[in-house]
């Protein structure tokens, strides 16, 4: 499908001084253009902004130490230690640091995940010769000494001698497949590049689309960047593009690490909202459908959670999927149920429906026939779907939020979504009636709760706050 292209609007005033207006209405001129001094190349991005950040890390630091629980205190002081670097880096170093010391960095990273150079240095934190990390792993002695040359002037493992290398609490992380996947997943497999073939491809996609928003999945940059009809979910499935599927599936449970999980206590209200109220009469009902669950991370944390709550627990998704999850991996009183969410629900009336990081990967126009499936299935007055994604806020967002935004862009032309967007798309486009978002302190991912409308609300289409509860 082709994506409709419009030129954008000239500013017809752009450049020229504006005349005088004989009319009452008063037109601004349009300033000349500042030439750029070229100086600031080397200067500080913002020396001004030190003394306060500085005052702010001192107190920061302090209330972290004695509150080392504190999650939301740590936070603010990595918050302000990045603005530091940041001001006391010029426009230079930052440059660097992004285009060539970050990037070679990553494939560096990814190679010895590959390789299990990683989980040879953190099998114990004594210091280890490159000669002995070289002969367990089947490098070249010498040009793994440069590769972790450049990974320790980076931070990532700590440099004890000449060529004498120990590890760090991230790079014996690296070696843990949910959090270690994520780099060949991005530098890709064989020749095809992976994520950051998608990823780099993503300025020249722009300009073919005249900067536009990207809208289709059929049409998309990851078409553009792989020259293939495939979108990128169909990408990972391909065995020509193996083992994509499977990094991706492993690298989404990385993603929830040190997330608050929507069963934590603060978070979304489980007991209140959804197990009082359910049928457990029937021994067939079913209280939790995990509509898209991938390997099933968040029913494993629900049944943890909640070992006595009675009714089914259904992990769906694409029969590819399903077949990864191993015997030992789930509960056995977790389901699995091969399911293309683009076809009818096959669980009827369900206490409720859950969807975590879904509606994500689509824009929103393929959104509504998702939506339309389990408003299908859901009985009135009784069913809930609850959608677990990003709110990100209009002011303040954090990078977390809104790099993945631009990374749904690049891969399947979809977005993270403010609330007035899901309010868009829940109420007003698919139908359902939002009865409130349930965020977590400092997280940017909340539950939005949805119901199917009465007849009274469906007449009436009252203003969408009304139907959310604006103390959540």
């Amino acid at each position: 499908m082709a994506i409709s292209v419009q030129p954008p609007t000239r500013d017809r005033t752009a450049g020229h001084r504006t005349k005088k207006s004989t009319s009452s209405v008063s037109v601004t001129p349009v300033s000349e253009p500042q030439p750029i001094d070229p100086s600031i190349i080397n200067r500080p991005n913002d020396l001004s902004a030190v003394p306060d950040l500085l005052s702010a890390i001192f107190t920061q630091g302090i209330a972290a130490v004695t509150s080392p629980s504190d999650d939301a205190t740590r936070l603010a002081l990595l918050s302000s230690a990045r603005a530091l670097v940041l001001a006391l880096e010029s426009p230079r170093e930052t440059m660097l640091r992004q285009c060539w010391a970050d990037t070679v960095c990553m494939s560096t990273l990814s190679v010895g995940v590959d390789t299990g150079v990683w989980a040879y240095l953190g099998r114990d934190d004594r210091p280890k010769r490159v000669a002995d990390i070289a002969a367990a792993t089947g490098f070249e002695a010498a040009y793994l000494a440069r590769l972790l040359k450049h990974v320790a002037a980076m931070g990532h493992v700590i440099e004890t001698g000449k060529d004498e290398y120990k590890p760090t609490n991230f790079s014996k992380a690296l070696a843990i497949p949910t959090l270690g996947a994520a780099y060949p997943l991005f530098t890709g497999p064989g020749n095809t590049g992976g994520v950051l073939r998608c990823t780099a491809s993503f300025p020249s996609y722009l300009k073919s689309t005249n900067l536009t928003t990207p809208t289709s999945i059929t049409n998309s940059n990851t078409q553009f960047a792989f020259d293939t009809p495939k979108n990128f979910f169909e990408l990972c499935h391909d065995p020509a593009y193996a083992p994509m599927g499977a990094q991706f599936n492993t690298h989404m449970g990385s993603y929830a690490f040190g997330r608050p999980t929507w069963v934590d206590e603060g978070f979304y209200p489980v007991g209140e909202r959804l197990l009082e109220g359910f049928d457990d009469e029937d021994e067939t009902a079913a209280l939790l459908v995990d509509i898209g669950g991938s390997i099933g991370h968040d029913l494993q944390k629900f049944r943890d959670a909640f070992p006595e709550a009675k009714g089914r627990l259904v992990l769906q998704d694409l029969e590819p999927v399903v077949r990864q999850v191993k015997e030992d991996d789930l509960d056995a009183s977790i389901e699995r149920m091969a399911y293309d969410f683009l076809t009818e629900q096959p669980v009827k009336g369900a206490r409720a429906y859950y969807m975590h990081s879904v509606l994500h990967d689509w824009p929103d126009h393929q959104c509504v026939p998702i939506l339309e499936n389990v408003k299908a299935a859901m009985k009135p007055g009784y069913s809930r779907l609850l959608i677990n994604e990003n709110v990100i806020p209009d002011v303040g967002a954090s990078w977390e939020s809104t790099s993945l935004d631009i990374m749904m862009s690049c891969l399947v032309s979809s977005k993270e979504r403010t609330r007035d967007e899901w309010v868009q798309l829940l109420e007003r486009d698919a139908g359902l009636k939002i009865t409130g978002f349930y965020p977590v302190g400092h997280g940017v991912e909340s539950i939005i709760e949805c119901e199917l409308p009465s007849e009274e609300s469906e007449s009436s289409n009252e203003d969408t706050e009304s139907s959310t509860d604006e103390s959540l």
